[in-house]
């Protein structure tokens, strides 16, 4: 399986690690706890405790496993060069919606989208369409409501 690069800023990475930090020494010795307890109720076939504790444990070495994917295919965004004035992964871009609501996004990596607070994925309809845009350009993009204009008022 190939494995795409993750777009993170340093402190979405430095977030992953700390996550997986948490999982690793925390939670992962709390649910392997969780099973010994469950296993000493006797047969764990019919232990609701046990195969709860058991799926936990699966869901936390999961997750595990893509954080750790995660971080290993980094890449920080503060770092990679962009021609300034340019909306690009890493850029805040000002844009005026057709209602004359103005809205300040980020332009990040998918793992560290959150639209409420801001932050919108470079490969979100939205982050797509600013891409290579300057201050003054108005863009389209498919929003869920049909084809949408903002235009941009500045890029930082």
């Amino acid at each position: 399986m190939e494995e795409r690069p993750v777009l993170l800023t340093r402190e979405g990475l430095r977030q992953l690690e700390e996550e997986l930090e948490q999982l690793v020494r925390v939670r992962r010795e709390e649910v392997a706890e969780r099973i010994r307890q469950a296993r000493e109720f006797g047969d764990i076939a019919e232990n609701a405790e046990y195969t709860e504790a058991k799926n936990e444990q699966s869901l936390v070495e999961g997750r595990i496993a893509t954080l750790e994917a995660m971080i290993r295919n980094a890449v920080v965004i503060e770092n990679e060069p962009r021609e300034e004035g340019v909306a690009a992964v890493g850029a805040r871009v000002v844009v005026e919606f057709d209602d004359g609501d103005q809205t300040t996004y980020s332009i990040v990596g998918p793992a560290e989208a959150d639209p409420l607070h801001g932050r919108i994925s470079n490969e979100s309809p939205l982050g797509r369409a600013l891409l290579g845009h300057r201050a003054g350009d108005e863009v389209e993009w498919s929003s869920p409501n049909g084809t949408s204009r903002v235009k941009i008022l500045a890029v930082e």
